[in-house]
């Protein structure tokens, strides 16, 4: 597989017009899931139209402490507000995806002449290898579940911040190679610096680029490309330096985070300790592997909430086989650094490239998305193999055409999958059917398809999948509740049913916004469907229920305050409202909450207890953000802008207008 120059341009063209082709299905499907958690704050404050509007939108995250910004400005190349249409952004994490498979080809490209500097041979087999290594990564199946989820933009932009970071280190580094000091300086350190702070702005993980580079610098280039300039080694010196500074700082925080957890604990939220995840890892990182090299076309998708956490190391008994095989592939890396360097390097680099999404960070334990930046250098090795002049495989010489037929194949065999995969995700039934058949034991992905049965009006298809889950699982609330809404969809639901719901609410751990979605959906249900077994008296009982629960956080509390407040608005009882309203206010007391409560009170006709309740906020101390992050900086924006009193102005000429109307109508 000879391929020149000029033809390896014409050959990643036509890559990417066939990833487009094995993708396009899915650029149909719908939002998913945390899409409708995060997208919807392009329109919490009215369209996004202007720098002010632009300042309060991109500094409204609250993911890792730095709010993502750079992957939420991103999303205004799709919509300006919300509600708004999925296939833009799909469409755009796409171009996106393909965009990265350029820029892997670049760095592969460079790297592999970097390794035979001299030969022209090398550099036509260094431009083959790196084309087939991209579009084995480029069209893995495992990866259509980033591209694909809209929200997952926010672990492909490190991804391209990473790689243009590592692009323009190279660049500087070759200029330090022929002299250019003070050239080479400045863009190795203006491009590690600028793609560093891009890519930690996109997601925590892009922190890690100065370690990438590292790993790239020991692994392939000290020993093939060695600067030989004594300056110039020194001022590349200096540059390694700095990122072997973050890289400790980076190390020394995850220690930090490692020994909090062990002696403060990680709370509530996870079913599982902070020494369980560690136990846990390397049989995640070894999944991931397996996926990687025996890629399937449908996989767990984005449900992974079955998957078991180790509670000893022999329990389950691959606990301790995935660690001791972990730390076998971490000698095996070091010894063969010499002999098969590409090897070595593309392990280490997806070791290092794991090592904050899957260590001490009490994250949940697996997903998919987490293999798409350490992945990039993962089938450079055997792409270069592949498209060598000479190969043998025990001695045995393999040839050329051989070596091409199966480069061929493979890239078939993974677009195939790709495509099949792409595909589902282009139709969210179906989805959801093979997810809940794939994941029989996930809570998550079997609630997922009872909601597309109920949507389908098939409830009872989803009182047979929640049910079973149920009783194995009986704290978990989202089964109860959604089980419950399944048996008023066919009025079969029974006081029993109910009580499955309190002891869930009772006992279940934090489940975020589960709770005011699922209770402002049911007030609705029951007003205009209204169902025997489920009443408003009922959902009292259950708020009661999750108001007894010692393992919901202040924000859950306050949640079950609101919603009692909205039942008690939906049973005419303002004092009631308005007594709950402020309850929920005093537990965190936030302008925006109470402007939201009394905007409530009032367009339900009553405008007094609205004015009161703003009156109640003006007497408590508002909440506090913990430390220093985008959630503090989000605060002096809207102070800034005078945005707190220009809105609470308008709603309070509003409310007094309606309570003068009340008075004479």
């Amino acid at each position: 597989m000879r391929i020149r120059f000029k033809g390896s341009h014409i050959g990643l063209y036509l890559l990417l017009a066939m990833s487009w082709l094995v993708y396009d299905n899915g650029l149909s499907g719908p939002f998913l899931f945390d899409d409708y958690a995060n997208l919807p704050a392009l329109g919490a404050d009215g369209p996004v139209v202007d720098l002010a509007t632009l300042a309060r939108y991109v500094t409204s995250g609250i993911a890792d402490p730095t709010g993502r910004p750079v992957a939420m400005a991103s999303f205004l190349v799709d919509a300006h507000d919300w509600p708004a249409a999925p296939y833009p952004f799909k469409r755009t994490n796409l171009i996106l995806h393909l965009t990265n498979g350029v820029l892997l080809f670049c760095l592969l490209s460079r790297l592999g002449k970097g390794l035979s500097p001299e030969s022209d041979l090398n550099g036509r087999h260094a431009d083959a290898a790196a084309l087939l290594a991209t579009g084995f990564w480029i069209l893995h199946p495992l990866f259509v579940s980033t591209t694909l989820y809209v929200v997952q933009r926010e672990a492909m932009l490190p991804a391209t911040f990473t790689l243009l970071g590592l692009l323009g280190w190279l660049g500087g580094r070759e200029r330090l190679a022929r002299g250019h000091i003070s050239a080479g300086m400045i863009w190795a350190i203006a491009s590690l610096v600028t793609a560093t702070g891009m890519s930690v702005l996109s997601k925590a993980n892009g922190i890690l680029l100065p370690a990438l580079v590292l790993v790239i610098e020991f692994g392939l280039l000290r020993r093939a490309n060695r600067i030989r300039l004594p300056q110039a080694a020194h001022a590349h010196t200096l540059v390694l330096a700095g990122c072997g500074a973050i890289s400790a700082t980076v190390a020394c925080g995850l220690f930090w985070l490692g020994i909090r957890g062990f002696t403060e604990g990680i709370g509530d939220q996870r079913p599982w300790t902070l020494g369980q995840r560690l136990l846990t890892e390397p049989r995640v990182l070894w999944d991931y592997l397996r996926l990687l090299w025996l890629p399937r076309p449908y996989t767990a998708g984005v449900f992974n909430d079955q998957f078991e956490a180790s509670v000893s190391l022999l329990q389950p008994w691959t606990t301790l086989p995935a660690i001791a095989g972990l730390a076998g592939l971490v000698v095996l890396a070091i010894g063969i650094r010499r002999h098969a360097p590409v090897l070595a390097t593309a392990v280490v680099f997806f070791l290092v490239g794991q090592s904050v999404e899957s260590t001490t960070i009490p994250l949940e334990l697996y997903f998919e998305h987490r293999n798409y930046l350490p992945s990039l250098l993962m089938f450079w090795p055997i792409a270069r193999w592949l498209t060598q002049t000479k190969a043998h495989i025990g001695g045995i010489a393999v040839t050329g055409k051989m070596r091409a037929l199966l480069g061929g194949l493979l890239l078939i065999g993974l677009a195939s999958m790709t495509y099949a995969n792409a595909s589902l995700w282009g139709n969210g039934r179906d989805q959801a059917r093979l997810w809940a058949a794939l994941n029989p034991q996930s809570p998550r992905a079997q609630v997922n398809a009872a909601q597309s049965d109920l949507d389908r009006g098939d409830p009872a298809k989803a009182v047979a999948r929640l049910a079973p889950l149920l009783d194995a699982h009986p704290d978990e609330v989202q089964l109860a509740l959604n089980l419950l809404a399944a048996r008023c969809a066919m009025h079969t639901a029974t006081p029993a049913d109910v009580q499955n719901a309190s002891q869930a609410m009772t006992s279940a751990r934090d489940p975020g916004a589960l709770l005011v979605s699922w209770f402002g959906r049911e007030i609705v249900s029951i007003r205009d469907n209204p169902c025997p077994g489920l009443d408003l008296e009922a959902l009292s009982s259950l708020i009661k229920a999750g108001a007894q629960n010692p393992k919901f956080p202040a924000g859950r509390r306050q949640d079950l305050k609101h919603v009692e407040g909205m039942i008690a608005l939906e049973q005419r009882d303002p004092a009631a409202a308005l007594a709950a309203f402020d309850d929920a206010l005093a537990i965190e007391p936030r302008e925006g909450i109470a402007m939201q409560q009394a905007a409530i009170l009032g367009s339900s006709g009553y405008p007094a207890e609205g004015i009161r309740h703003l009156e109640t906020f003006d007497t408590l101390t508002p909440a506090a953000h913990e430390g220093i992050g985008m959630p503090m900086l989000h605060e002096w924006v809207l102070k800034r802008q005078g945005y707190w009193p220009r809105e609470r102005a308008r709603l309070e000429s509003t409310l007094r207008h309606d309570l003068q109307d009340s008075h004479h109508p």
